[in-house]
């Protein structure tokens, strides 16, 4: 099943599994795939250096686990998130 996705699904797929933000589930819901396939596409289509360090930085990290996440839906927000305007930096 791993190899019927097309080069652009394919390369959303990465994306989003290297995300740190975007959990496993979001993945699994969008294109009907489990963790273990998409860590199969990660290692197929990665150098081995990268999946490495990619499989190493998501092993256990809450933010990839619905179960694990502290928070249950929303975003985070920078404390400063008011003071931003039209991409500058309000002076404090």
């Amino acid at each position: 099943m791993i190899d019927s996705f097309s080069v652009e699904d394919t390369d959303r797929i990465i994306e989003m599994a290297w995300e740190d933000r975007t959990p496993f589930d979001a993945i699994t819901f969008q294109f009907g795939i489990s963790e273990q396939e998409i860590t199969e596409i990660m290692r197929k289509h990665m150098k081995s250096s990268s999946f490495k360090m990619w499989r190493k930085r998501v092993q256990g990290r809450r933010t990839k686990h619905i179960q694990l996440r502290s928070f249950k839906s929303g975003r985070h927000k920078c404390s400063r998130q008011r003071g931003i305007s039209q991409n500058k930096i309000s002076k404090r």
